[in-house]
């Protein structure tokens, strides 16, 4: 997985769990029950991100891992055609310096 698309997932997480911290810190509720609900929420969160962490440790595919790729796969494809469009861009200038020496 590329670093953006792990920073983006971490991004997002964190801002899950503050926006639901925040939710329940201010919904008007009893703090016993606040606070089971902010337990509740963030034992969700740590468990959904210690299982992406085991999936990305033992290289499970997973969406952000297969969009990954998949990107990656496209910048490779696209460098690939850039340089034979170069390599045949140098091949005919080669021709004609070649065809220039000759005359």
């Amino acid at each position: 997985m590329s670093k953006k698309g792990s920073n983006a997932l971490m991004i997002f997480l964190a801002g899950a769990a503050a926006g639901a911290v925040l939710g329940i810190l201010y919904a008007p509720d009893k703090g016993t029950n606040t606070r089971e609900k902010l337990s509740y929420k963030l034992d969700k969160y740590k468990k959904i991100l210690e299982d992406y962490m085991a999936d990305l440790v033992s290289g499970k595919e997973t969406p952000l891992t297969t969009e990954a790729k998949s990107q990656g796969q496209k910048v490779v494809s696209e460098a690939q055609g850039k340089a034979q469009r170069l390599l045949d861009d140098v091949d005919a200038l080669l021709e004609q310096i070649r065809g220039n020496q000759n005359s």
